[in-house]
């Protein structure tokens, strides 16, 4: 066994040295006795600099383990921007009165401190989201549902100052603005995974539900919602880690970017289709062209004859948007001048005449 004993040789070094005014480092005893001299890394203060540079290990908390990285947390934080702004457009032209949400921040925490942190009452939404499994939750603070109730039964969107649980009509009135929210979740979240969001329960406190075990990991994600008349409030979302770990390989920023550039469907693209068919462009029809000079222009009087650069049996030329894309032939629709398109121009660069050429 080793004697734990300090010699009076390391007795006087370390009187000296305090004596001293810490002039070089202290002698420590480390474990199983012993001392770890400068140096050793069981003697190095980990508050020195260079310091994590001689340590081989790292601090490890097993009853609150990290298990999603900086990434994951960034690509959540992404996510739930997008539906930050996609549901606040939608509750101002719902509510009509502006309403801006703004994510606080994305943590990682147990279930349990979770639910000890948050306030009650408050009305939680039960969620699931298909086909990923497991329970998620979505919470309004009582501010932010009494704001939102006051708004829809013809008020300015005031906040009660005392909370209390709501009536069966006011609960009736916050499942509109929780299918929308829902709506606009399920929108954000299609930029990582397609999921089918749906509601299977609606509590009035944290306490009565157990989605996850109490030291199971959650992400923890936080908005902070302001209506015009200065009343905020926060609503939370909490998603318990087994949702997300057969799809955490892919939650990161750049798989998000990656889909959304890729992912746009053909319902989108038909969407887009349907708005431009009725949007209006210029056309222009163009019988040929010269060129003149301006002394020549300053001649012209009524009678001269100007002679174009393209025989009169020529095809015209048809401008979309003042950009030459069809060739066609002059005639009429009863009382109504008309072309009919005989070519499509591929290349500007074919086309002759029309004062085009010097």
């Amino acid at each position: 066994m080793v004697d734990s004993t300090l010699s009076q040789d390391e007795i006087d070094n370390l009187l000296s040295s305090l004596g001293a005014g810490n002039s070089f480092a202290a002698p420590t005893v480390a474990a199983g006795g012993g001392v770890a001299k400068s140096g050793d890394p069981l003697g190095d203060d980990p508050n020195q600099p260079g310091s994590a540079e001689r340590r081989n290990y790292k601090l490890y908390n097993f009853r609150r383990p990290d298990k999603f990285s900086k990434d994951h947390l960034r690509a959540l934080q992404t996510i739930h921007e997008s539906f930050a702004r996609h549901l606040s457009m939608v509750l101002t032209a719902y509510l009509r009165m502006n309403i801006e949400i703004d994510v606080v921040s994305v943590d990682q925490l147990t279930y349990d401190e979770f639910v000890r942190s948050m306030p009650s009452p408050v009305t939680v939404s039960i969620i699931e989201m298909a086909p990923l499994a497991g329970q998620a939750l979505l919470g309004f603070g009582h501010e932010v549902s009494s704001s939102l109730i006051d708004r829809m039964l013809g008020g300015p969107g005031l906040s009660e100052s005392k909370p209390r649980e709501l009536t069966d009509i006011e609960q009736s009135l916050i499942k509109r603005i929780i299918d929308r929210t829902i709506e606009s979740l399920e929108e954000a979240w299609h930029s990582f995974v397609s999921v089918a969001i749906s509601v299977i329960g609606i509590e009035e406190s944290y306490n009565l539900i157990q989605v996850a075990s109490p030291g199971e990991i959650v992400a923890l994600v936080t908005f902070e919602i302001g209506f015009s008349n200065r009343e905020s409030g926060l609503m939370s979302l909490c998603i318990p880690f087994p949702i997300l770990e057969t799809v955490l390989p892919h939650l990161s920023a750049q798989h998000i970017f990656h889909r959304q550039s890729e992912t746009a469907s053909q319902e989108e693209k038909d969407k887009i289709l349907t708005k431009l068919h009725f949007a209006k462009t210029p056309i222009e029809v163009f019988l040929s062209g010269t060129q003149l000079s301006v002394q020549e222009l300053l001649d012209l009087t009524v009678g001269d004859v100007i002679k174009l650069d393209r025989p009169a049996t020529s095809d015209l030329l048809v401008n979309i948007n003042h950009k030459p894309k069809f060739f066609a032939r002059p005639g009429k629709i009863k009382d109504k001048l008309a072309v009919y398109v005989t070519d499509i121009i591929s290349n500007e660069e074919v086309i002759e005449g029309f004062g085009l050429n010097g």
